[in-house]
């Protein structure tokens, strides 16, 4: 992550996969439960849906996502809008998945977007979220993607 842009995650990643495998376990509810949280997620551009996960007082957290499908391109492109459920508007976040194929896998950008450069509990979740998502949640995609058929 640089820390140039305070607004703004961003994380690269390769994976020995293809793109459709890739795209199953960011679009299947039972496989996005598997690595990231349980919920109630459907592709359809704005749907609604809630995450549940442990709350983060550190943050002011609460545990519960309120999520929602903003745009995608099957295979390629999958953007969802995060937020608080127990505070909406407070996060306000922008998540971007965008697949490209590369040799035999899939290169893997995520992009997460809405960060308050003025806000500390803001800058806090951002360090939290940042290492969540290049240790955690890549590690863990990564080994579902390894079980899968």
């Amino acid at each position: 992550m640089s820390d140039d842009d305070l607004t703004t995650i961003r994380v690269d990643q390769f994976l020995a996969h293809p793109p459709a495998k890739v795209w199953r376990v960011l679009t299947e509810p039972d496989l996005i439960a598997k690595w990231l949280m349980p919920g109630d997620f459907r592709l359809e551009v704005g749907h609604r849906y809630t995450m549940e996960t442990r709350a983060i007082p550190a943050t002011g957290f609460s545990g519960r996502v309120q999520a929602e499908v903003l745009a995608f391109e099957p295979l390629s492109m999958l953007r969802i809008g995060w937020d608080d459920a127990a505070a909406p508007g407070k996060a306000g976040w922008t998540i971007t998945w965008t697949l490209v194929p590369e040799g035999g896998g899939t290169r893997l950008f995520l992009t997460h977007e809405g960060f308050d450069p003025d806000d500390p509990m803001q800058m806090q979740a951002r360090t939290i979220m940042g290492g969540g998502w290049r240790g955690m949640v890549t590690r863990r995609l990564g080994e579902l993607l390894a079980e899968q058929a």
